[in-house]
C-alpha cells in the first residue's frame, strides 16, 4: 500500500488502546473506551483513528483541539453547555471545536472515526 494513500480497514484494526475516563469527568457508568490510531501528519499535529466507548455519561472538554467525528455505530447524546441535547447515531457526523465544553453519553456502544488538529 502506498504510504500517502491509507485505507481504514473497519474489519481489521488490530490491538485497540483500551482506557477508562479519568474519574473526575465520569457522572455515570463504568466507561471503557478503545481507540485504534490510524494516522499522524503535520508531526502529530493532525490524528486520524477509529474510537469506541461503552454506555455511560462524562464530562467532554476538547481544549485546544479541532476534532471531525463519523458514527459508524452506536448512539450518542452530545450536550454543549448552555445547549440542548443533540443526539447522533450511525452515518451522522458533527465537528467539536476548540474551547468544547460539554457532556458526552453514550446511550448504546458507540464507534466513531474521528480526526482531531
Amino acid at each position: 500500500m502506498s504510504k500517502l494513500l491509507v485505507s481504514f480497514n473497519l474489519d481489521q484494526l488490530g490491538e485497540p488502546r483500551e482506557y477508562r475516563p479519568p474519574a473526575e469527568r465520569v457522572i455515570e457508568g463504568d466507561i471503557v473506551c478503545r481507540n485504534w490510531d490510524i494516522d499522524t501528519a503535520k508531526d502529530g499535529q493532525v490524528r486520524a483513528g477509529v474510537f469506541e466507548s461503552t454506555v455511560g455519561l462524562n464530562h467532554s472538554m476538547k481544549g485546544e483541539t479541532w476534532e471531525f467525528c463519523l458514527i459508524l455505530s452506536g448512539v450518542v447524546e452530545i450536550t454543549e453547555a448552555g445547549q440542548a441535547p443533540v443526539t447522533y447515531k450511525a452515518g451522522d457526523c458533527f465537528i467539536m471545536k476548540p474551547g468544547y465544553v460539554g457532556t458526552w453519553r453514550t446511550i448504546e456502544t458507540v464507534r466513531k472515526v474521528w480526526v482531531m488538529a
